[in-house]
């Protein structure tokens, strides 16, 4: 692993980026092969359509999501990832392995322990081990 600094602007930009509400589900979703609006929308429970439109312009905006508009009846609007947002995937991937291994259920439903209680940010302090897995047969 390379030398780390104590900050990277690069490394700070990209990950406020990636970490902001509900980019991370966006991505996993265009990721998966959800395409249009509506198909992205059903696949993130919770999301209003209005965190949505502006994530997805914000992807645009930084080059990782193209829009593209198929001229039909229904003027259908597809969205991909670039080469840039498709880099990610292995991001997105090791991410989504850390979770698995390190974060309860509960966290899944819930804010991280620097929104919730002292208490709570001390008990996750002080636990240091990964989450027992259960088995896959």
């Amino acid at each position: 692993m390379e030398e780390m600094d104590s900050f990277c602007p690069r490394y700070h930009f990209a990950v406020e980026l990636i970490g902001r509400r509900w980019t991370g589900a966006i991505l996993r979703a265009l990721l998966a092969g959800k395409t249009t609006y509506a198909e992205i929308r059903l696949a993130i429970p919770r999301l209003s359509d209005t965190m949505l439109s502006q994530r997805l312009h914000e992807l645009q905006r930084e080059g990782i999501v193209e829009r593209t508009v198929i001229p039909d009846a229904r003027r259908t609007v597809e969205y991909r990832l670039t080469d840039k947002g498709q880099a990610l995937e292995a991001v997105v991937a090791e991410l989504s392995r850390w979770a698995e291994e390190w974060l309860e259920d509960e966290d899944a439903t819930s804010e991280p322990a620097t929104a919730t209680s002292p208490a709570r940010a001390a008990a996750r302090r002080r636990s240091p081990q990964p989450r027992a897995r259960a088995s896959r047969a």
